[in-house]
C-alpha cells in the first residue's frame, strides 16, 4: 500500500498508525496552508487534561499560500513554552528521560519554515521508534490521487474519528484515557513497545 499523508508537527497516533502499516509513504508538500489543523499543532496529555500546543506562523499577504512556504513566527519563544509543557506532562512517564536528549534539541534552535521543522521532528521520532523512515514528496497537487490511499484528512484533528486501544497514561486516574494524542504520548508512556502498539491498531 502507498499512502498520501501530510507532514505534521509531532503527528497524531492516527498519522503514525497509517505510516507504520504501509509499504511506501508520500508526503503532500504542494497543498495550501489551512489554519486550525495539525500542520502546526499537537495535542498532549497535561496535568489538566488535553492540551494543545500551537506554533505561531507568520501572516502572509498571499491569499492561498502553500504550506511549504509558511514561515514560523519565532518572536513568541514558543519553543520554551512547548518544552516546559512537555516536561510538565511527561517528566514522570516511564520513558521521558530515555528519549529526552533526542527530542529536546528541536526546541533549542530556531527554524524558518514550518514544513522543514515537521520533517525534522518526524526524522527524530521515527528514529526513537526504531522505524524506517523512507518517503517521497509530491511534486504537484491532486485533489483525488489515483494511485495512493489518501490519508490527508487526518491533518484535521477535529474530523479525525479514529479510536485506539487504551494504554497507560500518566494522568489517566484524573482524566481517564485520552484518545489519539501526539505520537509523543505513546512514545513517552510505552517506549520501544510503541511500534508494536501502532502495528496493532486499525484506522
Amino acid at each position: 500500500m502507498n499512502i498520501l499523508i501530510h507532514p505534521t508537527y509531532f503527528p497524531s497516533i492516527s498519522h503514525f498508525t497509517a505510516m507504520v502499516q504501509t509499504d511506501t509513504i508520500t508526503f503532500e508538500t504542494e497543498d495550501n496552508f489551512q489554519k486550525q489543523t495539525n500542520r502546526n499543532r499537537m495535542y498532549i496529555y497535561s496535568p489538566n487534561g488535553m492540551q494543545m500546543l500551537n506554533i505561531p506562523v507568520k501572516h502572509s499577504p498571499v491569499l492561498h499560500q502553500k504550506f511549504k512556504d509558511v514561515k514560523i513566527e519565532n518572536a513568541f519563544n514558543w519553543q520554551k513554552q512547548h518544552w516546559k509543557s512537555l516536561e510538565a506532562a511527561y517528566r514522570t512517564s516511564p520513558f521521558f528521560e530515555y528519549f529526552e536528549d533526542d527530542i529536546r534539541p528541536v526546541f533549542e534552535k530556531e527554524h524558518t519554515f514550518m514544513m522543514d521543522l515537521n520533517f525534522e521532528v518526524m526524522e527524530i521520532v521515527t528514529d526513537c521508534l526504531g522505524m524506517d523512515f523512507s518517503y517521497s514528496k509530491t511534486t504537484e497537487y491532486f485533489a483525488e490521487p489515483a494511485d495512493k490511499v489518501d490519508f490527508r484528512s487526518l491533518v484535521n484533528g477535529k474530523k479525525d474519528t479514529s479510536v485506539f486501544e487504551p494504554y497507560t497514561q500518566v494522568f489517566e486516574e484524573k482524566h481517564r484515557f485520552i484518545n489519539n494524542l501526539s505520537i509523543l504520548d505513546v512514545l513517552f508512556n510505552e517506549g520501544r513497545y510503541a511500534m508494536e502498539y501502532l502495528k496493532n491498531q486499525s484506522l
